[in-house]
């Protein structure tokens, strides 16, 4: 696996993110030398230039195109097309626009590699850099040790399954009662449009209380995956307290999640076996 920083003003991160996850690169020679060099699931980590100044995140390759109409704000302004080999990715972690430049990561060796525009990373670095991002919350000392090993495999299962249905799908996204256990979102700067709380063992009523709390802010899609005997205590406090939002929680038994995932990865293979992936 090869690494390569993208780097890029504000608006143009923000169009990348918002036309599905495109970059895009120049005709020069050496541009396409790399282009061509470009590999599916290579690391790309994404460099926001002033006033940011940092990588927001990173994600992997998927597939190259050629663009032959005007897509970045720049282009659209001259009316030509500036940037034409492209190519996708799928966002691993990003942290959100208003994040950007108070929790980005960076250091005088990533900047001065930002001076070069795209181009390939030294994978020490970019692993250094990607372990910045602090993305596993430490584990609470009243937790079971098989409790959490089994919450954070669910919540790993959901983002993946996430990803491969082509949402930017995190965990631990935070809102001001807590942190939800697992969002998935359309556009890195979109709201979560669906959300997922993972209950094994714990406190159920917090976990509503967060879903419900999603469904007020952003009207999100709202999932509780449970054992049965939890799907139990939710139902009373349902035909309770969480009321309103009964009619809107869907149930996901514990199993269902791996079952889930083995199916949309067989499926996946299998077009990508084809060749129309």
């Amino acid at each position: 696996m090869n690494y390569w920083l993208a780097v890029g003003p504000p608006k143009n991160w923000q169009t990348a993110f918002e036309q599905g996850n495109i970059w895009g690169l120049t005709e020069t020679q050496k541009q396409e030398y790399i282009w061509n060099n470009l590999t599916e699931n290579d690391m790309v980590l994404f460099y926001v230039t002033n006033p940011v100044s940092g990588i927001i995140g990173y994600g992997a390759v998927q597939t190259k195109f050629r663009q032959t109409k005007p897509l970045w704000p720049q282009e659209i302004a001259e009316r030509k097309v500036i940037w034409p080999l492209c190519f996708e990715f799928n966002v691993e972690h990003c942290l959100p626009p208003n994040k950007w430049t108070t929790d980005k990561i960076s250091s005088d060796a990533v900047k001065l590699e930002a001076r070069r525009g795209f181009h390939s990373l030294d994978p020490n670095l970019a692993r250094q850099m990607v372990s910045e991002f602090k993305l596993t919350p430490p584990p609470s000392p009243e937790q079971g040790e098989k409790a959490l090993s089994l919450h954070e495999q669910l919540k790993q299962r959901l983002i993946e399954i996430g990803k491969l249905q082509g949402y930017v799908a995190e965990a631990e996204y935070p809102v001001d009662i807590g942190k939800l256990d697992v969002v998935w979102r359309k556009l890195e700067r979109s709201v979560p449009t669906r959300v997922f709380e993972v209950q094994v063992g714990g406190d159920i009523y917090h976990a509503l209380a967060k879903l419900k709390h999603a469904f007020d802010l952003w009207n999100s899609q709202i999932f509780i995956v449970a054992s049965q005997s939890d799907f139990k205590k939710a139902m009373n406090l349902l035909s309770g307290t969480f009321h309103e939002i009964s009619d809107y929680l869907k149930p996901i038994e514990l199993d269902k999640v791996e079952e889930l995932y083995n199916r949309k990865k067989s499926y996946l293979d299998f077009e990508k076996e084809l060749g129309i992936r």
